[in-house]
């Protein structure tokens, strides 16, 4: 599992090595120097002879830039330092210059870029962004700003290394602040950071790097990420003496006669991530049945529920059956995910174990919907708050879709999966999730119940097979959500063998 410690947890745990005397910024410094030697070596077949630009804020990253930027020149690479402020880390400087790395400088009073530094970041083969760090507070300003601007609108544009977080992304919440320079690689010290698995921050990242310099976070992480070997602990393996009823009977109240294949979809999706049984309540059984023959359909005893996909709005009849489940279901202990259809028959204050599966535009509906007043671009600028905001509206655990899926819950719990391709954005794969949820909560619904946190671990395990059953079905190209359901048999078998 990949665990996130938010600026506050970092630099805790920072203060007593810093205080012993402990070496921290010549660990990352030599780190992110080998890193980005190895990089010219990859790109240019030699770090010798290559070019690199520093861009260097007044924190601790633009320290570790100018240290790297040392070492690199002392290998032959020709270093220039571009200084957006004087109050940078003057051990670094000194050092860099010992090493004859070339100083250049912006003004504050000047609009543009200057020629000497233009000129420079014009034949940069990579450019280091150590601009704002842990301590950077709405976003990138002033002549720093004018060097991304320029950075990011260069054609070609050099290869952008992150100094512990691309200059720009919220730390703790995973936002970008104003204008951001997007890395190919971030090379980040101690502990991840929210920023570098939270949308949309995330994305700015590039790839990740993660290096150990001796800090030991104290205290839960902030986000986290599932990955396979954490899937199969959380996954409902049936024992050899199982049958259907242990392992979980799921009820599913999803479609209607204008969209019954989001039935079909629910229920493929539970279907073939393993769940003992499905009985399917309304209009759609015999297309249901049609594609499932192994499906119950009517009214039975069930361990948890999948609900709304696929609702119409004006069909009463089904939006009733799904009401009268809801309420069975919150009355009974039964864990349920509300999808779609059923977002706006959520009553007021519902358990844990309620999982609601909204994509940005349902769930700013359902925040505003509560008085927020909130429309979905401010969802998609803020994802992690508004999940957490509805979860605490709610008391449901909230799994909001998008391209990274984040996942919160009680107490804290916090999730963020990217595991799967762009091409999953298509229609019906949220209904083949919804499934894959109910799925996990029928097979592990008592200890759903008991404890408040399983529920968001096992969404964002959900989502971690729903994204690798997308890549698995056509890798590297499009996918149908009936695609999805068809491959989660061997991705879920593969995810166990870890």
């Amino acid at each position: 599992m990949l665990h996130s410690w938010d600026a506050g947890a970092v630099r805790a745990a920072e203060e007593p090595l810093l205080a012993a005397g402990e070496p921290l910024m010549a660990r990352a410094s030599f780190a992110l120097a080998t890193r980005v030697a190895s990089l010219l070596r990859e790109t240019r077949g030699r770090a010798g002879g290559s070019r690199v630009v520093l861009l260097v804020g007044s924190g601790h990253n633009g320290g570790d830039a100018l240290h790297a930027g040392a070492l690199l020149a002392r290998r032959g690479v020709a270093v220039s330092a571009v200084l957006t402020t004087e109050r940078v880390h003057a051990e670094g400087l000194a050092a860099l210059r010992a090493a004859h790395g070339h100083v250049l400088a912006v003004d504050h009073d000047d609009q543009a870029v200057p020629d000497a530094v233009a000129a420079a970041l014009a034949t940069a083969d990579v450019v280091l962004d150590g601009l704002l760090g842990l301590g950077g507070r709405g976003g990138v300003r002033g002549p720093a700003a004018r060097l991304v601007a320029h950075v990011a609108q260069a054609r070609p544009r050099p290869v952008v290394v992150a100094v512990d977080l691309p200059s720009g992304v919220g730390v703790d919440d995973g936002t970008r602040n104003g204008v951001v320079l997007d890395a190919d690689l971030t090379v980040t010290f101690g502990a991840y950071k929210p920023a570098l698995l939270l949308p949309p921050a995330a994305a700015a990242a590039g790839r990740v790097e993660l290096v150990d310099i001796g800090l030991a976070p104290a205290g839960p992480p902030a986000v986290a990420r599932l990955e396979a070997h954490d899937v199969a602990a959380l996954w409902p393996v049936p024992a050899p003496d199982a049958h259907k009823y242990v392992r979980g009977v799921l009820g599913v109240v999803t479609g209607s006669a204008r969209y019954p294949g989001a039935a079909v979809l629910t229920v493929a999706g539970a279907v073939r991530a393993g769940v003992g049984m499905v009985r399917y309540i309304g209009s759609a059984g015999p297309q249901v049945l049609a594609a499932h023959p192994e499906v119950v359909v009517g009214d039975g005893r069930v361990q948890a529920w999948v609900v709304g996909s696929g609702v119409a709005p004006d069909d009463d009849e089904q939006r009733r059956r799904v009401r009268d489940a809801l309420v069975h279901a919150v009355g009974h202990d039964e864990p349920v995910v509300v999808d779609a259809g059923a977002l706006d028959l959520l009553p007021d204050a519902v358990p844990a174990h309620v999982v609601l599966t909204p994509h940005a535009g349902e769930l700013a509906a359902l925040l505003t919907a509560r008085g927020e007043h909130v429309a979905r671009a401010d969802v998609e600028a803020a994802p992690l708050a508004h999940a957490r905001r509805a979860h605490d509206l709610t008391g449901a655990t909230v799994l909001l879709k998008g391209g990274t899926t984040v996942v919160a819950g009680p107490h804290g719990a916090t999730y963020a999966q990217a595991d799967g391709p762009s091409w999953l954005a298509t229609a019906g794969a949220g209904d083949v999730l919804a499934g894959v949820v109910g799925a996990l909560l029928a097979g592990r619904a008592a200890d759903a119940v008991a404890d408040p946190t399983l529920p968001a671990a096992l969404a964002a395990a959900a989502a971690l097979v729903h994204g690798r059953a997308a890549g698995h079905a056509n890798p590297g190209g499009p996918v149908t959500a009936g695609d999805v359901a068809d491959a989660l048999p061997a991705v879920v078998a593969g995810v166990l063998r870890a």
